[in-house]
């Protein structure tokens, strides 16, 4: 039915109170609609990424990577995670090689042909192992863990990595701040927050910047990111309250030093170990 002949049976008068009726409403569903798809608000402040500890699948080491830089990122104590793949100390790394989380290794059937080699001085023997054409890879069963050894003591004299703001606190929740966060200007002294030695120093850790990761016992290591450059090389070793780094916004969004403390790989409070002030 047109809206003329509707008009026509309502009377001039209520056809209008119908209309304004219809406009009003649909006004208001248009600012509802217009509320609720609103965008939030994302806070940036803590820009480096967070995940749990990673348990299935593997690495390949790139160039840059340290033991230390691959625990570190994915949640392991660096002891255990060399245990699970058998990498003796001082654990040394390589590009390209395969660092597992799971502890899987992949084999297969196989059968061992021996030749002898004689020659005139001196006789050899060659063993040469060989996969059965048609056989296909097995994986190994899944081990038990690698335990972890009781952690240590604390070290003692923790001192602020820099002077500046508190801006951001450490949070328990995975998804949140590991770390805290202090405002400051650009170049501003970093400082390391206790004795150790300098195990990275890079910027291949996604979310960090130009990081450093200082080892203080087989129990500690504190981390130090967002740096504008790095005044430290890896094998270092620094005393507390050295300057290792300039503060800087490299992986974030605004000048700050992200830190942390981490306990056999753990993320740990800060301010539990740092002085008041």
């Amino acid at each position: 039915m047109s809206l003329t002949v509707i008009a026509q049976r309502m009377g001039t008068t209520s056809f209008q109170r119908l209309m304004i009726g219809f406009v009003l409403s649909s006004l208001l569903v248009g600012c509802s609609s217009t509320k609720s798809s609103s965008v939030g608000v994302v806070d940036r402040n803590n820009a480096a990424p967070q995940r749990p500890t990673v348990t299935t699948g593997q690495y390949a080491v790139r160039r840059g990577d340290t033991l230390f830089s691959i625990a570190f990122r994915y949640g392991w104590d660096y002891k255990a995670l060399a245990a699970r793949n058998n990498i003796p100390e001082p654990y040394t790394i390589h590009p390209g090689q395969t660092i597992r989380f799971d502890g899987r290794t992949g084999s297969a059937p196989t059968t061992v042909v021996t030749s002898s080699q004689s020659t005139a001085s001196s006789s050899s023997k060659t063993t040469v192992t060989r996969r059965p054409v048609g056989a296909s890879p097995t994986i190994a069963s899944k081990p038990a863990p690698a335990p972890l050894p009781p952690a240590g003591p604390a070290p003692t004299g923790w001192g602020w990595p820099s002077n500046g703001i508190l801006i951001g606190k450490f949070s328990s929740n995975g998804s949140l701040n590991k770390g805290i966060d202090i405002a400051g200007d650009l170049g501003q002294p970093v400082l390391a927050a206790s004795d150790g030695t300098v195990v990275y120093a890079g910027s291949g850790l996604r979310g960090y910047g130009e990081l450093v990761i200082i080892k203080h016992s087989d129990t500690y290591v504190s981390a130090y990111g967002h740096n504008r450059r790095l005044l430290v090389r890896e094998g270092q070793q620094v005393k507390v309250g050295q300057t290792i780094a300039e503060m800087g916004s490299t992986g974030t969004d605004r000048v700050k030093l992200h830190f942390e403390i981490r306990r056999q790989g753990k993320p740990v409070d800060p301010l539990q170990f740092l002085p008041r002030r």
